[in-house]
């Protein structure tokens, strides 16, 4: 018999998608909107279609695989799948407030191994012994390399874009870069959401598992990731404008050109990063891209106080949700 508590976290776990979508609208539609190729409302429709669409094509589900992973077999309950996901929403809502682009792959990641951990330190166990390391330490590398993967493919396309336009026209160029930044922005959105749904499916998988309701990973249920990708794409339609604001204009002035260079490159490394089931993070990834346009033109052309401050987020993210996740546990065990 299904248990209320998994009813709960399956809920839950949905709404943190949902909150993905409208906390990480802010990836695929900052440098569309900036570059006023699309306006805000038709931006998110757009990033939307493209997040669902991705439902189609990615059937392997690497990334929800490492994510069900992330805590050891012997360490999962449903009590801590709940307090991973009650902290990864509080850091969602908490940086999206204060306009914040931080991961809410991360978060999540940080928030079921917290939790994971306190749930062994209850029971007399090794809290390091509870999480996959080797999982945590791919993750957590990719804080560095993603957005570094993301600028040196966007420096890499700005530049060769440059090279083939040379010669046009001003005028003919930037309609050109326009309608590219169309395609560019859609395969952006397509890769964000079969990077991040997954995510999602993951934890409801595990869930499933926990409860004996399926018997392992490959049996997941077909509404699982339907309705993830259902809940990203709604999210993403709810926007997430002061993050937009963030990502758009505030790390540096992005024209057409280096729009398409910018998606395109994290759309890419995104790919990369699915096709090995590394959970990367899709605000650092095109916050690298970002980065990477504003250097080709001169390197004070990037404002590095802003980054600095994301860098600081980007840091925080996992320690602070798995303190939170921790914390979470601790109150949930001693209610119940």
């Amino acid at each position: 018999m299904i248990s209320t508590l998994l009813i709960v976290v399956v809920i839950l776990a949905i709404a943190f998608d949902y909150i993905n979508g409208f906390h990480d609208a802010a990836n695929s539609i900052a440098t569309i909107v900036s570059t006023k190729v699309l306006t805000p409302f038709m931006a998110v429709l757009w990033a939307a279609l493209f997040n669902f669409a991705a439902y189609f094509y990615f059937t392997d589900h690497k990334v929800a695989n490492t994510i069900a992973k992330t805590v050891l077999e012997e360490y999962i309950t449903l009590e801590v799948i709940f307090a991973g996901l009650v902290a990864a929403i509080s850091w969602n809502l908490f940086t999206w407030y204060y306009g914040i682009p931080s991961s809410s792959s991360h978060t999540l990641i940080g928030g079921f191994a917290g939790s994971g951990m306190a749930y062994a330190w209850i029971t007399g166990a090794n809290p390091f012994l509870a999480v996959n390391q080797s999982a945590i330490l791919k993750t957590v590398s990719f804080i560095v390399l993603a957005p570094v993967l993301g600028m040196l493919i966007s420096i890499i396309i700005t530049l060769i874009i440059m090279n083939l336009a040379k010669r046009a026209r001003p005028a003919v160029a930037e309609k050109w870069f326009k309608i590219c930044q169309l395609i560019s922005s859609a395969a952006l959105s397509f890769a964000h959401g079969g990077n991040d749904a997954q995510k999602v499916m993951g934890i409801i998988a595990t869930a499933l598992i926990a409860e004996q309701v399926i018997p392992n990973f490959e049996a997941m249920p077909a509404w699982v990731p339907l309705s993830c990708y259902i809940a990203i794409a709604a999210g993403t339609m709810s926007g997430g404008w002061k993050i937009v604001k963030t990502m758009g204009t505030k790390i540096t002035k992005v024209t057409p050109l280096e729009g398409v260079a910018a998606e395109t490159a994290g759309a890419v490394t995104l790919g990369v990063t699915e096709h090995f089931g590394i959970p990367a993070s899709t605000t650092h990834t095109i916050t690298g891209s970002i980065i990477g346009v504003g250097v080709v033109k001169r390197v004070s052309a990037v404002r590095w106080g802003v980054t600095i401050s994301l860098l600081w987020a980007w840091i925080l993210t996992i320690p602070v949700s798995a303190v939170l996740g921790g914390l979470s546990l601790a109150v949930i065990h001693f209610i119940l």
